[in-house]
C-alpha cells in the first residue's frame, strides 16, 4: 500500500474540472496573460519571451502541453476557428487555436497570486509574480519581495563565505567572477530594499499613490 504525503496545491481539485490544479510558474505567467486577453500560441510564446525572456525561453515543447493541462482542468477553453464551408483555403497550415481564461481560471489565477509561497522567492518565480504584481495586494507584494531578499542575503552570504575559504585556491578569473556574483546579489538586496520601502510606505498609507 503506497501513501503520498499531502500537498495542498496539488490535491486540490478544481472546482468544476476534477483534475489537479495545476501551481508552476509557466501555467501561472499563462493564466496571467489570457487574464488580460485571449490569445493563440504565438502570441502567448512572444508574450512570453517578451515578459520573461531574461528568466527563461519557453519553446513550444513545454508551452502546449502547459495549455493542455490547464484546458483539461478547465482553467482556459480553447476557441476553433470559423471556418466557411464555402471558402477557398488559403494555405494548408493548421489553423490557429485561440485560448482564453475561464471564471474558474481567474479564481484559480487570484489563489495562485495569493498564495506566494516559498517558489515565489525562487530566481523563475520571483519574476514570474514580479510581472503580475498590479494585480496583487501590497500585503502579498510585501511577503514576496521579503522572502527573495532573504534568499538573495544568503545566496550573497553563501559566495562571501566560499570565497574566504577557498581564495587561495582559486584562480584570478574565478575569483573575479565569484565577486562579481557577489556584488550582482548585493545590488538587488539593495533594490529589493528600496521595493520593500516603497510598499510598506503604501501600507501604512493606503490613500497615497
Amino acid at each position: 500500500m503506497s501513501h503520498r504525503a499531502a500537498h495542498p496545491a496539488r490535491d486540490a481539485d478544481v472546482a468544476g474540472g476534477g483534475n489537479e490544479a495545476p501551481s508552476g510558474t509557466l501555467d501561472l505567467a499563462l493564466l496571467g496573460l489570457l487574464a488580460d486577453a485571449p490569445m493563440h500560441g504565438y502570441e502567448l510564446r512572444s508574450r512570453l519571451i517578451e515578459l520573461l525572456g531574461t528568466v527563461r525561453s519557453y519553446s513550444y515543447g513545454s508551452l502546449y502541453p502547459a495549455l493542455k493541462r490547464l484546458e483539461s482542468a478547465a482553467l482556459i477553453a480553447v476557441e476553433q476557428p470559423l471556418v466557411d464551408p464555402d471558402a477557398v483555403p488559403l494555405t494548408p497550415k493548421r489553423r490557429r487555436l485561440t485560448y482564453h481564461i475561464t471564471a474558474v481560471g481567474k479564481d484559480h489565477l487570484e489563489r495562485l497570486l495569493a498564495e506566494a509561497g516559498p517558489q515565489a522567492a525562487t530566481d523563475e518565480g520571483f519574476g514570474v509574480h514580479l510581472a503580475f504584481f498590479p494585480q496583487t495586494t501590497v500585503e502579498t507584494r510585501l511577503r514576496i519581495l521579503q522572502a527573495r531578499r532573504r534568499r538573495v542575503e544568503e545566496r550573497c552570504e553563501g559566495l562571501r563565505t566560499s570565497m574566504a575559504r577557498a581564495a587561495q585556491r582559486m584562480d584570478e578569473y574565478t575569483l573575479q567572477l565569484q565577486q562579481l556574483a557577489m556584488e550582482a546579489s548585493d545590488r538587488e538586496v539593495k533594490w529589493l530594499s528600496d521595493l520593500i520601502t516603497r510598499e510598506e510606505q503604501r501600507h501604512a498609507h493606503p490613500d497615497t499613490s
